[in-house]
């Protein structure tokens, strides 16, 4: 199961405070016992589980290296990211490959992180594991509704809003967030004897 899709520069999903709510096509996708989106723009293909070479004295939610034409690219376990114990891979289980690129607190660019030297600017190439890829769907701009203060399973700050397919909340994924580099570096320095 190798699914390429159409490569196209990452375009976030209209923040929920923006006026101008315009739709987009998101990715449906099984997170442990949830399901979450991410917008389609963001993703560069769909691989099945292959081979993954494990990190010492990392995370969790950590789960190795693959190799991708040549390219190294973390995998990263996205039940266990968000909170959960580490999934189980299954037979629907796949790796969704991203691409994020850090944003600043208000969603736009930022251009100081971007300038620095530690490279906090480029674009991210992830690999997501997850439990099932479900479906693309058309996200229709009155369909996008803030993130509630309570009642979501999964942590409010990973999200960036909630859409709406045949009636069932879907929470969409800030990747910028998810994956944000700082944090990511900092919880894999704390596995890391000094």
């Amino acid at each position: 199961m190798h699914a390429d899709l159409p490569r196209s520069r990452p375009r976030p999903v209209p923040a929920p405070a923006e006026s101008d709510h315009a739709g987009c096509a998101l990715l449906r996708m099984a997170v442990g016992n949830d399901a979450v989106a991410v917008p389609i723009a963001d993703v560069r293909e769909i691989l099945e589980v292959g081979r993954l070479t494990a990190l010492p004295r990392t995370p969790a939610f950590v789960r190795g290296v693959m190799n991708l034409r040549g390219a190294v690219v973390p995998v990263i376990d996205l039940v266990a990211r968000l909170g959960h114990p580490p999934a189980e891979i299954g037979r629907r289980s796949c790796v969704v490959v991203v691409e994020a690129r850090p944003r600043g607190h208000d969603g736009i660019d930022d251009e100081d992180t971007a300038a620095g030297d530690n490279h906090l600017g480029e674009t991210l190439v992830v690999g997501l594991l997850v439990d099932a890829v479900y479906e693309v769907f058309d996200a229709p701009p009155g369909d996008f509704e803030p993130v509630p203060p309570l009642g979501t399973r999964i942590d409010a700050a990973y999200l960036q809003g909630i859409s709406r397919v045949r009636g069932e909340a879907i929470g969409v994924l800030a990747l910028e967030r998810v994956l944000a580099q700082q944090e990511l570096s900092a919880l894999i320095a704390a596995h890391v004897p000094h």
